[in-house]
């Protein structure tokens, strides 16, 4: 099941577009139902021609209430956007579209309602202007369906056009890692405590043991619905409703969070890249009353901009945020931020790091595993999972070691072998790492809990292995039946280079810097991987993992669908 929200400005149809293709009234309260206005989040679910389904989160479209849509939007994998044809693009069509960009929200459809108030001239002047409006957003090619939810003008198109999205809407991703953004929670006769959501990374099953962040309070899962049916296990990419043991309903709200304890890093502190948008009047700074609206909350922040300017509109750039509460994040979550003085949109982005280690006067963050590493040293690898979102195989025990750390902690541990004599260093007298680190040296032998020096060649030394994937240049290919023990011992001595999988040689590796660095010197607007492929004389089977490898490591940075210049880029 795919989770689609609403959006779009007030009064443009939306929650009663809900209504006619689900049957379900997705505005709750008394309220709405009186002033036919959409306050907070309503749900629904639909199924399709081709017996899928879909839940619906419909959206308030009043700008006073824009809070309670952004915690609907968070977790959502496509849109339908609304815009009605007797009035055409508004202020919060605006809004809502530079949201969806800044969560990364790529897949949609767009629908143009009230179109039986509208003569035939009034409905293609207001497609043209849509079309228009939509132009350079994820949105522009999206299909766009004629509605009427009065008279079931173009309903079963529409349906039919969600149908199709499902097959280009990537399924949702199971990392064995839950985590649910509560947006609803309330007493339910007879249960309890429910809290509803939408479920990310990973399942949940019935007697699961779960915390309720930022409080750290344990609770255990008593039963699972899906749009009112029981389950019980559910995946993620559904809405769930979660019936919580052991925490009265008070005690959680929106904007809370379901986890496994152990799996993550709660944090007040992030680094993150945040772009402005270009419409803004004015440039963003550390001033102001600032906003940051992630999963389903709203949390109040400070900021500081890592580097020596204000952000222009239309500019990117990397930001400290610190939060008042301790969340589970992780690199690679999205936000938005608002300035609530202002009362305005500042624009949104991405985050890099949740748990900065430099001072943000010499901060350069990004998503790479090996800035994370080489910041700390050594780091075992369910720590490091819990830093970065990534399973990383151990290079030494249970460690994930930067080369620097470990050629230092290696020359320290032979340096004391060597000052031990013949009799040998006492292996009781190191400690983890120490060990560890004994257990690769080729030079030591120990016997009877001693270590001495011995005399062995590296049998890693000039390796046959290196010069055949250099061979293959752009193209390289491991030999079948390399031992991948080996390949791993190069790869993490420098001389093979592990490009999610695709192993380059390191002259091979050094060689494509260069040429890329070349082809991005003073191209602002950057390339696209054929024109790098091209560049390298190589296929697409070996440059996205090569391109992959420089975005994580900053040597480049994604743009739409260019490559431009990053940080660690080699200068040409």
């Amino acid at each position: 099941m795919h989770v689609i929200a609403t959006a779009g400005h007030v009064d443009h149809g939306k929650s009663t577009l809900v209504r006619t293709l689900t049957g379900t009234d997705p505005d709750r309260f008394t309220e709405e139902k009186e002033r036919g206005l959409t306050i907070d989040l309503g749900f629904a679910a639909l199924d399709l021609p081709s017996g899928r389904k879909l839940s619906f989160i419909d959206v308030p479209g009043h700008i006073r209430f824009l809070k309670n849509m952004l915690a609907g939007v968070g977790a959502v994998d496509a849109c339908v956007f609304v815009v009605a044809a007797t009035e055409s693009w508004m202020p919060q069509s605006e809004e809502h579209l530079r949201i969806l960009q800044l969560l990364g929200v790529s897949h949609g459809v767009v629908a143009l309602t009230k179109v039986g108030l509208a003569d035939q001239e009034l409905r293609e002047l207001a497609e043209l202007d849509l079309r228009e409006r939509i132009e350079g957003s994820f949105l522009a090619d999206a299909e766009l369906v004629a509605v009427d939810s009065l008279t079931g003008e173009g309903v079963d198109e529409l349906k039919a056009a969600l149908d199709r999205l499902t097959d280009e809407v990537p399924d949702p991703l199971d990392r064995d890692r839950p985590r649910l953004w509560i947006d609803r929670a309330f007493a339910a006769r007879g249960s309890g405590t429910v809290a509803t959501g939408t479920l990310t990374g990973g399942s949940l099953t019935v007697g699961d043991e779960l915390t309720v962040e930022p409080q750290g309070q344990e609770i255990r899962i008593r039963a699972l619905q899906n749009h009112n049916q029981s389950v019980e296990t559910i995946e993620p990419g559904n809405r769930v409703a979660v019936n919580l043991g052991g925490v009265a309903h008070d005690e959680v709200g929106r904007g809370d969070v379901l986890v496994r304890p152990q799996q993550w890093h709660r944090t007040t502190m992030i680094d993150a890249e945040l772009t402005v948008l270009a419409g803004l009047d004015h440039e963003v700074s550390r001033r102001g009353a600032h906003l940051m609206y992630l999963g389903s909350g709203e949390h109040p922040v400070r900021m500081r901009i890592l580097g020596d300017k204000p952000l222009e509109p239309g500019a990117t750039g990397a930001v400290r945020l610190h939060l008042p509460r301790a969340l589970p994040l992780l690199p690679g979550d999205r936000f938005v931020l608002r300035e609530a003085g202002r009362d305005e949109t500042v624009g949104g982005g991405i985050v890099l790091d949740i748990d900065p280690r430099v001072r943000a006067a010499h901060a350069r963050p990004d998503r790479s595993i090996d800035r994370v590493v080489a910041e700390r040293g050594w780091v075992r690898v369910d720590e490091l999972e819990r830093l970065t979102g990534e399973r990383v195989e151990p290079q030494l025990g249970d460690w994930v070691v930067d080369p620097d750390a470990l050629q230092q902690r290696t020359a320290d541990v032979e340096a004391r072998v060597e000052e031990a004599g013949p009799l040998g260093l006492d292996v009781a007298q190191l400690d983890d790492r120490e060990r560890a680190v004994l257990e690769t040296l080729e030079r030591v032998k120990v016997e009877a809990g001693r270590a001495t020096l011995g005399e062995a060649p590296d049998p890693f030394a000039d390796h046959s292995l290196i010069g055949e994937i250099e061979a293959g240049g752009f193209m390289p290919e491991v030999p079948d039946g390399a031992d991948r023990g080996v390949v791993r011992e190069l790869v993490r001595r420098g001389l093979l280079v592990d490009c999610e999988g695709t192993i380059f040689g390191a002259d091979a590796f050094a060689q494509a810097e260069g040429v890329v660095a070349s082809l991005l010197a003073g191209n602002e607007q950057g390339a696209t991987v054929a024109e790098i492929r091209d560049a390298l004389g190589t296929t697409r089977k070996f440059v996205l993992p090569l391109l992959n490898h420089f975005d994580n490591t900053g040597r480049t940075r994604r743009r739409d669908d260019y490559r431009i210049a990053g940080p660690r880029l080699p200068p040409v």
